[in-house]
């Protein structure tokens, strides 16, 4: 099948090497580049989903709110926070 594909500047000058080296047609070093990749299980499996662990923070002074943080960080850190 001919179709076009854009390569990467490195990607096809490693492509033209090793076919330089090898003595073989370019398309056929990338076809069995491509079918190596292609045979390979994935680098690495996916992984466990991530989890947030919940924790009580206790009880906040009287008139702080976490829902404002612009503002609880003016309170915790002063108005020069930013």
């Amino acid at each position: 099948m001919r179709t076009t594909l854009t390569l990467d500047e490195d990607v096809a000058a490693r492509l033209k090497l090793l076919a330089r080296r090898s003595g073989r047609a370019f398309r056929d070093v990338v076809n069995d580049t491509l079918r190596r990749g292609l045979a390979r299980p994935p680098a690495s499996p996916p992984g466990q989903p991530f989890k947030v662990r919940v924790r009580d923070l206790g009880r906040l002074r009287p008139g702080l709110s976490l829902d404002n943080i612009a503002a609880l960080l003016e309170e915790i850190e002063g108005p020069l926070h930013r």
